[in-house]
């Protein structure tokens, strides 16, 4: 062998091993739906599939909430660092906005680039896009086709389009009713979008018709340049709130352009004489030509060694890597043999269709709960899937390793586990009734509301297990994340708390560890919010928020025209009134056995009071509700935290718990205001950082 021909084989390795990288440039993509199939699409939410057209809310004859996406599988590149090019795209669809009830129309529908491929919000206003509880959580650039004007989301009317950027109040609107297009109009539309990077402008055009107009519906001069970086996804969402509107898409084609073509691998016109071998042909050798090739050998000597010992690290990189696999995989069957049983990968991967979004039941705090359906036993149950990042590890193995000794029947059952393919799997009992937040809200509209037995059966029941996780565990267990998406119901309609993944283990005889804040706003305790500090009252806190919910049917924060409602302070409201009874569902048609209603709204007081000293414990509650302890008494007028200036002003501060930290006397005072109608009294606490 030549040196030469030797010499090129060996670039060939490297550049075969990756250790010569070549520039990669972004390229276009382009697809096409003339009609629709399940191939290279997800369905989230309540979207379906169905003669070719996609359904993206529920098709009933009754007023309802709903909210759906449709994705496009494949990622996208909107932006290529090589070049610093933002590409252009557009894109071409038909929808219809239908309805059986004329006069009960809302909400609509978007077109989304999103960062996400789980991208799905809450029904009414957020059209399916973000959601409520969490407005700033999705990224996205959307165009919205509204048909429901929201007041607080400064809307111009019940019939518009809009540019959405990472929020729901739009950057432009405009009303295509002007051009004499009428998005409830239950017709097939056929939407144009187009973005084109370099002249920095966004268009909307709409026509009954394929032919595209001339003048655009909504013209926006914008660069996009900003939000279009990394993987993209591409998809539709809509929604509707106490609608029976109907969103649905007929066809639809996406492509991006602008960025430059391949580089060609060979370049012709740039080969050098040196670079031509002859063949055939013996020609004589010169000086220069040896000395050439002495050198190519001297190159191919030292570089043959070089990459074999490149290869040899790679394979030795590998094997310590499975091996590593393999050890861990041996601590998690060494540690967690309390487990009822180790679930095989492919299995799991079997019951849930490969993890198909259609089965998708729900998200927990680091993972997304999937629908298992096992053939060979004719069972079903919930596979938590936790999500592949440090975190996700984190929050697998503290929920694994609590649960896992945990025995009450106000639990969820932890069937098995598994861990492999890189993948952290809970496998647990499944719930037929869903969720607490599902049965309060979602199902009423089609006719399951929870009478007001299991509503006490619940109370009682999340209690006595609360009261088991604080006073009866080896280690106090608080969960940090207690809240109506948590709680699940069984057949029976008995609670059953899950999703520990926030869960934390504290000695009984031990001061409360700081931490970060987590948890669920609505839920969260105020002295937490402040300091951080986990305790058995700031599930306390959680729990009462939760059995106000219960007796009122109210979220914990809801939104009344342009301001936001907060559930305790409106109960307390009414109870500074002397009419807290009229805080009951209103939908439970006073079924309910007033005095018991009242425990329950007062009891759920109690659990709230921003003063955590004059909460009850869970042991306590449980008394109460089983009527072998009196109530506690609630002021009439809600008391107020008032936190001194000298907070803490970084998260270090508040998380540290150094030896320098337990010097310090005390980091703040506490002051908390209780009115009641006999007297004005005051009493404050120093709380100390250790």
């Amino acid at each position: 062998m030549r040196p030469r021909k030797g010499f090129i084989i060996i670039l060939f390795f490297f550049a075969s091993f990756g250790f010569l990288d070549p520039v990669v440039l972004a390229e276009n993509t382009s697809f096409e739906f003339p009609s629709f199939n399940f191939r290279n699409i997800s369905l989230l939410g309540d979207s379906y599939l169905r003669n070719g057209v996609i359904g993206l809310t529920r098709s009933v004859d009754v007023p309802t909430s709903s909210a759906g996406s449709i994705i496009y599988n494949n990622p996208i590149t909107f932006f290529d660092p090589e070049t610093n090019i933002t590409a252009s795209f557009s894109t071409k669809f038909a929808f219809s906005i239908n309805n059986v009830n004329p006069s009960s129309f809302g909400d609509g529908l978007t077109f989304f680039i999103s960062p996400s491929n789980q991208t799905l919000g809450s029904p009414g206003g957020y059209l399916g896009l973000v959601n409520s509880s969490q407005l700033t959580s999705n990224k996205f650039v959307a165009v919205e086709f509204d048909t429901r004007m929201d007041s607080h989301l400064n809307d111009p009317s019940e019939n518009h389009v809009g540019l959405d950027i990472d929020s729901m109040n739009s950057i432009k609107t405009a009303e295509p009713i002007v051009q004499g297009i009428d998005l409830k109009s239950g017709n097939f539309i056929t939407a144009w979008i187009d973005y084109k990077n370099e002249q920095g402008k966004l268009m909307v055009f709409l026509s009954y018709y394929s032919l595209k107009p001339e003048k655009p519906t909504l013209s926006v001069d914008i660069s996009l340049s900003n939000y279009l970086k990394g993987i993209m996804y591409v998809g539709f969402s809509a929604s509707t709130e106490g609608s029976t509107e109907l969103h649905q898409i007929q066809n639809w084609s996406f492509q991006t352009s602008g960025f430059l073509a391949p580089r060609p691998n060979l370049q012709p016109h740039n080969v050098s004489d040196n670079s031509v071998t002859a063949v055939g042909v013996d020609i004589p050798k010169t000086g220069s030509s040896k000395k050439h090739e002495k050198k190519l050998g001297l190159g191919v000597a030292i570089a043959g060694p070089a990459f074999f010992f490149v290869v040899l690290s790679v394979l030795v990189y590998v094997s310590v890597k499975k091996l590593r696999d393999v050890r861990r995989q041996k601590i998690f069957r060494t540690d967690f043999v309390a487990c009822p049983r180790e679930y095989n990968y492919k299995e799991l991967k079997l019951a849930t269709k490969g993890f198909h979004p259609s089965r998708i039941i729900g998200h927990g705090s680091f993972g997304t709960v999937y629908k298992a359906f096992f053939i060979s036993t004719g069972t079903i149950a919930a596979v938590k899937r936790s999500r592949h990042s440090h975190d996700g590890k984190t929050e697998f193995l503290a929920e694994l390793s609590i649960i896992a000794g945990l025995r009450h029947k106000n639990l969820v059952q932890l069937q098995g586990w598994c861990v492999e393919k890189g993948e952290l799997l809970l496998v647990y009992e499944f719930m037929p009734n869903g969720s607490l937040d599902k049965m309060l809200y979602l199902e009423p509209e089609r006719g399951h509301l929870l009478n007001w037995s299991h509503r006490v059966n619940i109370a009682i029941g999340l209690a006595s297990v609360l009261s088991y996780l604080h006073q009866e565990c080896e280690q106090i267990v608080i969960h940090r994340d207690i809240k109506a998406g948590n709680i699940l119901l069984d057949g029976n309609f008995n609670p059953r708390l899950g999703d520990f993944g926030l869960a934390k283990l504290m000695d009984h005889d031990k001061s409360p560890v700081s931490t970060l804040t987590a948890g669920t706003m609505g839920y969260l305790a105020p002295e937490y919010l402040q300091y951080g500090k986990a305790t058995e009252k700031t599930d306390v806190f959680s729990y009462g928020v939760v059995v106000l919910e219960v007796a009122c049917g109210r979220r914990p924060i809801e939104r009344e025209g342009t301001k936001m409602v907060n559930l305790v302070d409106w109960v307390w409201g009414l109870h500074s009134q002397g009419k807290i009874i009229e805080a009951a569902d209103k939908r439970l048609k006073e079924e309910f056995i007033e005095e018991e209603m009242k425990k329950l709204l007062l009891l759920g007081l109690s659990c709230a009071n921003p003063d955590s000293a004059d909460r009850p414990s869970m042991r306590r509650v449980l008394q109460i509700l089983n009527n072998e302890a009196a109530c506690l008494p609630v002021p009439k007028l809600k008391p107020s935290l008032i936190f001194s200036c000298s907070l803490p002003l970084s998260i270090d501060e508040i998380v540290s718990d150094g030896e320098e930290d337990n010097k310090r006397n005390s980091m703040c005072e506490i002051k908390i205001v209780s009115d009641s109608e006999e007297s004005n009294t005051s009493h404050s606490m120093c709380v100390d950082k250790d």
